[in-house]
């Protein structure tokens, strides 16, 4: 399997995602932009959404994914078939127990995660009644997190990658044609979420069935598969979803802040998952399960190689990303979401958080490198024990940056804090001789810099101040950017053409 081609391809399919993401929030920005509203339901939807990613797409797929490949690698189709089913009913019985107390529990939540919006009632019942719609979508995206994570070790990796576009086209449609209906008209955002949810299950369905792997009812949970699944996924909730954490609990700071600061976060995280989605996340989904049969082989050179090669193309793909986010924030953010009821001061609050987000960016996608690495070696504790001294850290630093840089030191806590993460997780690869890098990184650091130095420049050179873009129309907006983009991506690439890379250096087949 080429990695290469199978990274283009995910990250195709993720692109189409999150294109569409962008274009759900430009709308979302323009129907609601920022206000008590949007505050209210990016809340409510972030406590099923950080459950997602904690549970679903985060602990449970790192604990999943590598004993299911040592199933399939090591004992056959029968005991994996198995495996699948008593994980899947386990998975699904514990989700109904956990979405009827979410929706029951949904005030004590909310108060709980954001109390700044109990001084205000019709703000706090708001959040509630939205949170109660939304709770549910766990369920429905778990259960498609368990089909993506079989999907992926069966290498259909298009699948799960295009599954999300279905929640960002329910998101478009209810909020362009069916808000007027609901009062208040946020409310239609709630039901998106959650007819979002079932489309994505009933996607992914058929092709389990294609592969015959869809799970059938088997109620076993002292399965010995089911409880070592059980016991890497307890403890690996801190270890890969610290950033997640992070968040929420960045919410409940910013709830004390002034109205719209929990909008301005989102959009600028939202910017920051385009790059996270297409290479990270893209990168550790295709490399957590090639890592893991690997360890389950003993192949330790071609372990070592996969990850030097993820970290190479994290650092070539993911630095003129974060460069770019920055120099540009105001421009991208201008040109995707001042229409409507998102005003200036709403660009220029949110550019605050973007550009101390794109400070960590490299990191962030690091994490999702280094951390599958252990992983794939079913070791959760060396990550849990550095999630940890992650999340004390973030903390310490929202307590002393909030007071002067309000919501963007929310955000800059969770950069620099992405980086502790990151260099604490290498310095344990290196220490305990899971990774050794390959030779040639000075050299390939040199050249990436002197890339970024050059588009950095020509992206300055070629982008105007910020009251240009705030004063021009939508379409030159959108026709500056354009030929921005492209100079500065063809700077960049040319650049590195110049000093010597080529695209078949990191065309990685894994052996």
């Amino acid at each position: 399997m080429n990695l290469l081609k199978a990274l283009a391809t995910v990250s195709s399919m993720t692109l189409v995602s999150r294109v569409l993401g962008l274009v759900r929030d430009v709308v979302i920005a323009r129907v609601f932009g920022a206000g008590v509203a949007t505050d209210a339901f990016f809340v409510a939807f972030r406590i099923p959404n950080l459950l997602r990613r904690l549970f679903a797409e985060g602990a449970f797929s790192q604990a999943f994914v590598p004993v299911l490949a040592e199933y399939r690698t090591a004992r056959g189709d029968g005991a994996t078939r198995l495996l699948v089913d008593r994980v899947a009913t386990l998975l699904a019985s514990i989700l109904v127990v956990v979405t009827v107390l979410g929706v029951l529990a949904a005030p004590l939540i909310i108060y709980v995660s954001a109390p700044g919006f109990s001084a205000d009632a019709d703000k706090f019942d708001l959040t509630v009644g939205l949170l109660r719609l939304t709770f549910p979508y766990i369920f429905f995206i778990s259960l498609t997190s368990l089909a993506g994570g079989i999907l992926n070790t069966w290498s259909r990796f298009s699948i799960p990658a295009i599954t999300p576009t279905l929640l960002n086209l329910s998101f478009i449609g209810f909020a362009l044609w069916m808000a007027p209906y609901f009062d208040p008209p946020v409310m239609a955002l709630a039901w998106a979420v959650f007819c979002g949810g079932v489309l994505q299950l009933a996607f992914q369905l058929p092709f389990l069935l294609k592969i015959r792997m869809m799970p059938r009812l088997s109620w076993a949970p002292r399965d010995e598969g089911v409880r070592r699944i059980l016991r890497l996924m307890g403890p690996s909730v801190l270890g890969v979803s610290v950033a997640q954490i992070s968040l929420l609990i960045n919410t409940i700071f910013a709830s004390f802040l002034v109205t719209g600061s929990v909008t301005w976060l989102y959009y600028a995280d939202r910017l920051m998952e385009l790059p996270i989605g297409l290479l990270g996340v893209a990168l550790g989904t295709i490399l957590l399960p090639s890592l893991a049969r690997r360890y389950v082989d003993g192949s330790r050179d071609e372990y070592n190689r996969l990850l030097d090669w993820g970290l190479r193309l994290t650092v070539v793909l993911a630095a003129p990303c974060a460069v770019a986010l920055a120099i540009l924030a105001v421009p991208i953010l201008a040109t995707l979401f001042k229409h409507g009821a998102f005003a200036a001061q709403d660009v220029l609050m949110t550019r605050q958080a973007l550009i101390a987000y794109s400070i960590g960016l490299v990191a962030l996608v690091l994490v999702k490198i280094l951390a599958p690495a252990f992983y794939a070696r079913q070791n959760v504790k060396t990550p849990v024990k550095i999630a940890v001294i992650t999340l004390v850290a973030t903390q310490l630093m929202n307590l002393a940056f909030i007071w002067d840089l309000r919501h963007a030191g929310l955000a800059l806590a969770i950069a620099l804090a992405a980086w502790i993460n990151a260099g604490l997780l290498y310095w344990k690869l290196r220490q305990k001789g899971i990774f050794e890098p390959l030779a040639g990184w000075p050299l390939f650091f040199l050249k990436v810099t002197i890339a970024l130095a050059v588009m950095a420049s020509v992206l300055i050179w070629a982008a105007a101040g910020s009251d240009y873009w705030l004063q021009a129309g939508v379409w030159e907006r959108i026709q500056r950017l354009t030929v921005v983009i492209c100079a500065g991506t063809a700077s960049y690439f040319g650049t590195l053409w110049l000093t010597g890379f080529r695209l078949s250096d990191f065309s990685s087949r894994e052996l």
